[in-house]
C-alpha cells in the first residue's frame, strides 16, 4: 500500500488552495512554518484560518508579506532553495516547479529564461506556495499524488500585460499534456503556480484511484462563486501497484499498403502511446484486414487520433475508457562483465516480481562486444537479482 493524495480540482487549483487543503486534511501549520523558516525569507509569515465557501467549511491559507520585495529571477528563487537546509528531494522538486514556470513565462514573452522575473505571480507567494506544497506532501508522508482533470474556468483574466482568455497564457503553456476543461464559472480558476505544482508532483490525471480514505480537506480560493471555490484533497492508502484510466483507440483497416504499418506504429510510439499493435482480422466479404489498437493516456488521445487519421486509410476510430492496474517500476543500472546495463525492476506491494533488461542496451553491447545477445541478457538478469 502507498500513502496517496488525490486532488479533486472541481473549482481549479492554486498554490494557496493546495496548501489550505493539506492543512484542512491534517498538515500541522507549525510544522510547515518551521520548514519554511529554513528559507530565511524576511518580512513574511504564513497564516491559516477557517472560512465558508457556499456553506462548505474550508481552510484559507495566506502569505503575509510585510516588506517590499526585490525583483527576483529564476536563479534567485533556486538560489534561495539551494541555500536552505531542506531535504534534497524537496529542493529538486521545488526547483523543477520553478523551472517549469520560468520556461512558460520565457516562451510566451519571447525572453531568455534568465531574464524572466516573477513579479506577475508574486515572488514571495510563489516561493512559499511551491516549497510549502512540496514540504507539506512530505510531512504528510505522501508517496503518490494523483489528480482529477483541471477545471480552468472561462472568460478572461486581466493582469499587467493586458486582458487574456482563460486559461492565462502561462497556465496554458504549463498545462500542455494535462487534461483540462472549461466551465460556466467565470474567471481564472487555475493559476500558473497551481498548474506548475500539480503537473510536476502528480503521476496521473483522471479518475480517483481505488483507495481507503482517512482524511478529506478543503482549501479555499480567494473568490466567492455560485459553487464552492475550493480544492478538495483525499488522503489515504492505495495499492502500491497503482491504477489509472487509459484510452483504448481502435480502427479496422483493409485497404492500406502493409509496408506503411511499421511507420505508423513508430509514429504512435514516438508520440507517447503506451502501446500500439496490430491484430489480423477477417472483415466484410471475407477481406483480410488488420485491427490497429493503441493504448493512450487521456492527455495523449488527440495527438494519437490525429496520427491514425492522417497516416492511415482509416476514416474513423473507436475510443473507449478502461482502467488498468500496473506494477511499480523503476530503471536501475547494473554492472555486468560486458558493461553497465539498464534493467526495469517491477514490484508489487514492495516485492520484486520481474527484472527486465532493456533491449536496446543489451543489443548495443552485443554488437560492440561481439557476444550473443542472450548472454548479455542473462548477465544483466543475474546482476539485477544481486
Amino acid at each position: 500500500m502507498a500513502r496517496t493524495a488525490y486532488f479533486d480540482c472541481f473549482s481549479g487549483i492554486s498554490g494557496d488552495m493546495l496548501l489550505g487543503a493539506l492543512i484542512d486534511a491534517g498538515l500541522e501549520l507549525d510544522a510547515l512554518s518551521a520548514e519554511l523558516d529554513k528559507l530565511q525569507l524576511s518580512g513574511c509569515s504564513i497564516e491559516a484560518h477557517k472560512v465558508s465557501k457556499q456553506h462548505l467549511a474550508c481552510t484559507k491559507f495566506d502569505v503575509i508579506d510585510r516588506e517590499e520585495q526585490p525583483l527576483r529571477h529564476l536563479a534567485d528563487l533556486t538560489g534561495i532553495v539551494d541555500a536552505a537546509p531542506l531535504d534534497e528531494d524537496v529542493k529538486a522538486t521545488a526547483n523543477a516547479i520553478f523551472l517549469k514556470i520560468g520556461e512558460a513565462e520565457a516562451k510566451i514573452h519571447d525572453k531568455p529564461l534568465d531574464k524572466v522575473h516573477f513579479h506577475e505571480i508574486g515572488a514571495i507567494d510563489t516561493i512559499v506556495d511551491v516549497v510549502g506544497a512540496v514540504v507539506g506532501l512530505k510531512l504528510l508522508g505522501i508517496e503518490r499524488v494523483t489528480c482529477s482533470r483541471l477545471n480552468v474556468g472561462s472568460g478572461t483574466v486581466t493582469f499587467s500585460h493586458g486582458t487574456y482568455p482563460v486559461p492565462a497564457p502561462a497556465t496554458a503553456e504549463i498545462l500542455k499534456d494535462v487534461p483540462m476543461y472549461t466551465s460556466d464559472s467565470k474567471g481564472e480558476l487555475v493559476t500558473p503556480t497551481g498548474a506548475a505544482i500539480i503537473s510536476t508532483v502528480a503521476e496521473a490525471f483522471g479518475e480517483m484511484p481505488t483507495m481507503s480514505v482517512d482524511a478529506v480537506g478543503y482549501g479555499a480560493g480567494g473568490r466567492d462563486m455560485e459553487t464552492p471555490n475550493a480544492l478538495r484533497v483525499y488522503l489515504g492508502e492505495s495499492d502500491a501497484g497503482g491504477g489509472d484510466v487509459i484510452r483504448v483507440i481502435e480502427t479496422n483497416i483493409d485497404d492500406m499498403n502493409p509496408e506503411i504499418y511499421e511507420y505508423v506504429l513508430e509514429q504512435l510510439m514516438s508520440a507517447g502511446a503506451l502501446d500500439a499493435f496490430l491484430t489480423s482480422v477477417s472483415m466484410k466479404k471475407g477481406r483480410p484486414g488488420a485491427l490497429l489498437t493503441v493504448l493512450s493516456l487521456p492527455e495523449k488521445e488527440e495527438v494519437l487520433c490525429e496520427i491514425i487519421l492522417r497516416e492511415t486509410t482509416s476514416i474513423g476510430v473507436r475510443i473507449r475508457e478502461e482502467r488498468r492496474r500496473k506494477l511499480d517500476r523503476e530503471l536501475v543500472e547494473v554492472a555486468t562483465e560486458f558493461g553497465p546495463v539498464m534493467v526495469k525492476v517491477s514490484s508489487f506491494r514492495g516485492e520484486v516480481v520481474t527484472r527486465s533488461p532493456e533491449y536496446e542496451d543489451c543489443k548495443r553491447i552485443a554488437h560492440e562486444r561481439g557476444v550473443p545477445l542472450k548472454d548479455v541478457y542473462r548477465a544483466a538478469e543475474l546482476a539485477a537479482a544481486g
